[in-house]
């Protein structure tokens, strides 16, 4: 059974521009066959309007492309009050606490992101935290 990995959306942008190691390695997180990714309407809110906004056409079909063959999480009201206990706890970012509030609602088995694995979300327990920057 494939693992469930929730897809944060930098991983997203590094998949897109495809730069160096972490480009290569968000890129064999989308394509790994072991996984089933999982994407919120918060990774949607994030990618698309930007991508739209400048006029970036293939980068938002690139999102779309994603999004078409991930399962999606929708906004959930319980979870947005659980980001706000787990921004508090953990010291994170508002956005940060809404994707992992809504990773663990939806019991992914893992969660991913670019982020540097120094940062606080990565403390962050009740779930598999991940970061591509890891060797």
């Amino acid at each position: 059974m494939p693992k469930r990995t929730y897809v944060d959306t930098s991983v997203l942008v590094a998949a897109f521009k495809g730069q160096g190691e972490i480009g290569q390695r968000a890129l064999s997180v989308l394509d790994d066959p072991e996984r089933t990714l999982v994407v919120s309407d918060a990774v949607r809110l994030e990618a698309l309007p930007m991508a739209h906004y400048h006029r970036q056409p293939q980068e938002a079909a690139f999102y779309e492309a994603v999004f078409s063959r991930a399962e999606n999480i929708a906004w959930n009201v319980s979870a947005l009050e659980q980001a706000q206990n787990i921004a508090e706890a953990y010291g994170i970012a508002a956005m940060e606490a809404v994707h992992i509030a809504h990773a663990i609602a939806a019991e992914v088995d893992e969660f991913m992101s670019a982020g540097k694995p120094t940062k606080p979300m990565f403390r962050v327990t009740g779930i598999c935290m991940r970061s591509i920057r890891d060797a």
